[in-house]
């Protein structure tokens, strides 16, 4: 039983605190109901009775938060490549109303955005509602603004992101061993080119040499009147 005041989580809507506790005639049945203050000036109304069936809990604490928070600094875990399936399996755990799985779900849904540059329809506006969903409850447990824990959410969604799914160093010391072959393969044909052009002009040398010889035993020859 939760008295007003109380911080509570009604999942597929999010965190607020409960306002009121009225007794309503709905339909000819007059019940008990929470009647919860939501973001946005928004109220809901719960039945008591129904409350623990519904889902109902209470807010989590700061130290939870921060567990929570942590989540969006790991990978993103496996989800389906059938639409209609990841759809569904995202979906069921936004109703479990566990916080964890609505941070997996952002997490796993901003990713994908990330890399596909867009999200189709359906799953835009379930990444919207998981977010606002996370983001009202951290506000509560974290005593900070929407815009804080937003902003914060998005920070760490956003270096996990870099740290799991760019290249890195390391991809490109593995594309140099893969390379390191054809490095050596220059390497050898500079080599042998460089050998074949000193040959070349130690060729040219020597026949130069060998014509300034001529050339001076010709003169050699004529100075000195001998006749061959």
């Amino acid at each position: 039983m939760f008295n007003v005041g109380d911080k509570i989580v009604y999942p597929m809507h999010g965190a607020g605190t409960i306002d009121a506790i009225e007794n309503k005639n709905i339909l000819g049945e007059e019940q008990s109901y929470y009647v919860i203050k939501m973001p946005g000036e928004v109220k809901v109304m719960v039945p008591t009775e129904k409350a623990e069936q519904i889902g109902v809990r209470s807010v989590i604490n700061k130290e939870e938060a921060s567990k929570v928070i942590a989540v969006l600094e790991h990978n993103e875990t496996e989800m389906s490549q059938n639409w209609n399936k990841r759809y569904r399996d995202n979906m069921d755990k936004m109703k479990s109303g566990d916080v964890y799985e609505v941070a997996d779900v952002v997490r796993n849904l901003a990713f994908k955005q990330k890399e596909k540059g867009s999200l189709s329809t359906g799953e835009k506006k379930m990444f919207s509602n998981a977010k606002q969903i996370l983001i009202s409850e951290l506000v509560l447990a974290e005593h900070a603004s929407a815009e804080e824990v937003e902003q914060l959410i998005d920070n760490k969604i956003n270096v996990s992101f870099d740290e799991y799914k760019l290249p890195h160093e390391e991809t490109n010391l593995n594309n140099n061993v893969v390379n390191a072959p054809r490095l050596v393969t220059i390497v050898n044909i500079m080599a042998i080119l460089t050998e074949v052009l000193f040959n070349v002009i130690f060729c040219k040398i020597s026949i130069l040499l060998c014509k300034l010889n001529c050339i001076e035993g010709f003169n050699y020859f004529m100075s000195n009147n001998i006749n061959i």
